[in-house]
């Protein structure tokens, strides 16, 4: 690999280390010319995924928009970096296996898989998101949510 600070190819790997789905390896790198540390990452490429829309159209399947969707929702909630990054991940690995060998998968199951995974962390992300994905258009789908969660949150404990 070629250093960023030398652009020599002369280096070696210090350290790998692998996600917990083993999808993606992180390596620390150190130039063997002039010393300097740096990472790589490899990724298992894998055929893409294609979301099937409401209307039937088709699309490649792309963690940045529900990123977007997230950070959204969860502006000013005070979520640390790293929790949203590991929703991200349980998220993506989720939508890979509902979407099989087939690689394709209802644009839905994305939507409720994510408010799934909001779910866990915070409730008030997880109506900012289901008001837009939902598409609330009165106080009453607020409140009607807000209920189910309640219900839903007595029964487990």
């Amino acid at each position: 690999m070629r250093c960023p600070n030398c652009a020599q190819d002369n280096d070696k790997v210090v350290e790998s280390r692998s996600n917990q789905y083993g999808t993606s390896i992180r390596r620390r790198r150190e130039c063997l010319t002039c010393g300097y540390r740096f990472t790589s990452y490899e990724k298992i490429e894998e055929k893409r995924i294609i979301v099937i829309k409401k209307d039937g159209h088709e699309e490649p399947f792309d963690i940045n928009k529900i990123k977007r969707g997230i950070i959204s929702c969860t502006d000013k909630l005070k979520i640390d970096d790293e929790i949203i990054k590991q929703l991200l991940e349980n998220i993506e690995q989720n939508i890979r296996s509902q979407a099989g060998s087939k690689r394709e998968i209802q644009s839905y199951q994305i939507g409720e898989e994510t408010l799934k995974q909001l779910s866990t962390i915070n409730t008030v992300a997880y109506v900012r998101f289901a008001s837009v994905y939902r598409a609330f258009d009165d106080i009453d789908q607020f409140i009607q949510e807000i209920e189910r969660l309640n219900k839903k949150e007595k029964t487990i404990n």
